[in-house]
């Protein structure tokens, strides 16, 4: 199950990607937002960043205009490696290295195309362990 959520700016890009998710027959839940109507993104970080950290074996995306904020956002909750990535090989390296489990995106500096290219390598994409494992552990304060 890949979980999505966004802001207004982030609308636009969530519908593509959810239309392309839908084409491949991949599971997904929608958390909003639903309209690009101006809103708060926490409102729909939080929720999101919960549901994820309560499945282990759910995926998170999550998408605002600089893809920042959201991002803080749901890296406040315990459990939660959310990456921003800008490029497929950001989300190769935050799933191979970081064990990422939520995919944050810039909407307003990506093109849907690259948007896609770059959803795919981060579900593609599995978790090397090992000495990264380590680093992991270190993390939680």
């Amino acid at each position: 199950m890949i979980l999505f959520g966004c802001d207004h700016a982030g609308f636009q890009l969530k519908e593509v990607l959810l239309a392309h998710l839908a084409s491949k027959n991949i599971a997904t839940q929608d958390f909003g937002c639903y309209t690009e109507e101006s809103i708060d993104y926490p409102d729909f970080a939080h929720p999101l960043a919960i549901a994820v950290s309560k499945n282990t074996e759910a995926l998170g995306v999550l998408i605002c205009g600089s893809g920042n904020g959201i991002n803080m956002t749901a890296n406040k909750h315990s459990g939660i490696r959310s990456a921003l990535c800008w490029k497929k090989e950001i989300a190769v390296l935050a799933r191979q290295h970081n064990n990422a489990n939520i995919l944050a995106l810039p909407a307003r500096f990506l093109t849907n195309e690259e948007g896609i290219e770059i959803l795919t390598a981060f579900l593609e994409t599995h978790f090397e362990g090992g000495r990264h494992q380590n680093r992991i552990d270190k993390i939680p304060q």
